[in-house]
């Protein structure tokens, strides 16, 4: 289905797409920082909506086509100093969006896949409003312990710096910071990656819409305990070459979290490369039937 979007309240719009039959369980996919829905790729997607699956990826607030947040993004000083002043949103309030996303869509409860800062809204989202959902698959993600997860020492040049503003300069540095975050041990396909960039800068670009995501990742700190409160059946995966989010931090909400399993994939970094989208397909659409399938053997003995 083409683009829509959603009012979902308070002022805000979700710009949002659908994969596959309405007739099937919903799944929403939640992207991460400053990365748009399409960063899901659609062949992705489709595969998910193959496996039987009613698909749904969206822009959060303040990037692609939803709605941007008013207000200055958090200083260097303040990323650095992890003080946020004034506090624009928190990671409660994106996992409230998607919530809202779902209700106004009547596609609640629905199985959450997050990817980045999207596995900690999908956490959050788990923790807070288990009524909406049927499973979780946290990727690439942590828990926003400080020593978990955190970037490799080389990578923070990139996260330092301000991308050109004009086309070709956005296109070619971002780009490259995907590949300097990508896989390692699996192909890295730089003209998929450079026409997503490209597609991402056409369909919304502002450079302050990262930043003011990031200094919600910050406010919203060690998530840790909250974490602890999850009860519904949660996957989590990582690759074995995250240079962007440590392997660990994986490992940490893998144990944060009751019952959660973890997966590791050989050779995968901060990406979803298409090598791996078997294995990573396979996976989620698996628990999340499983998944479905608990959810009605309960049914059936409670009746």
């Amino acid at each position: 289905m083409p683009e829509q979007f959603c009012d979902i309240g308070g002022d805000i719009s979700l710009c949002y797409e659908r994969f596959g039959n309405e007739s099937d369980p919903p799944m929403l996919l939640i992207m991460g920082l400053g990365t748009q829905m399409i960063g899901w790729p659609d062949e992705f997607c489709g595969l998910l909506a193959d496996r039987g699956f009613q698909v749904v990826r969206f822009d959060n607030r303040d990037i692609g086509r939803s709605s941007r947040i008013a207000g200055a993004p958090p200083t260097p000083r303040q990323l650095i100093s992890r003080k946020i002043d004034p506090v624009l949103y928190r990671l409660t309030d994106m996992a409230g969006d998607a919530v809202n996303l779902l209700q106004q869509l009547n596609l609640a409860p629905a199985h959450i896949v997050g990817a980045s800062m999207g596995g900690m809204i999908a956490q959050t989202l788990a923790a807070q409003h288990p009524d909406a959902t049927r499973s979780l698959t946290s990727i690439m993600s942590n828990t926003g312990n400080r020593w978990k997860g955190q970037p490799a020492f080389d990578i923070y040049r990139y996260l330092l710096r301000r991308a050109p503003e004009d086309r070709d300069g956005y296109v070619e540095y971002t780009t490259k910071v995907f590949e300097a975050i990508g896989s390692r041990g699996l192909p890295f396909d730089r003209d998929r990656v450079k026409n997503m960039v490209a597609r991402s800068y056409d369909r919304g670009h502002d450079p302050s819409g990262p930043g003011r995501q990031l200094g919600a990742i910050i406010a919203s700190g060690d998530r840790t305990k909250e974490l602890q409160t999850i009860r519904v059946p949660t996957l989590v995966i990582h690759g074995s070459k995250d240079k962007m989010v440590a392997r660990s931090g994986g490992v940490a909400t893998a144990k944060a979290i009751p019952g959660a399993r973890l997966m590791t994939v050989t050779g995968m970094g901060h990406d979803l490369p298409e090598a791996a989208w078997p294995q990573l397909v396979e996976a989620i659409a698996a628990h999340a039937h499983a998944a479905d399938r608990s959810e009605r053997g309960a049914s059936l003995s409670a009746s």
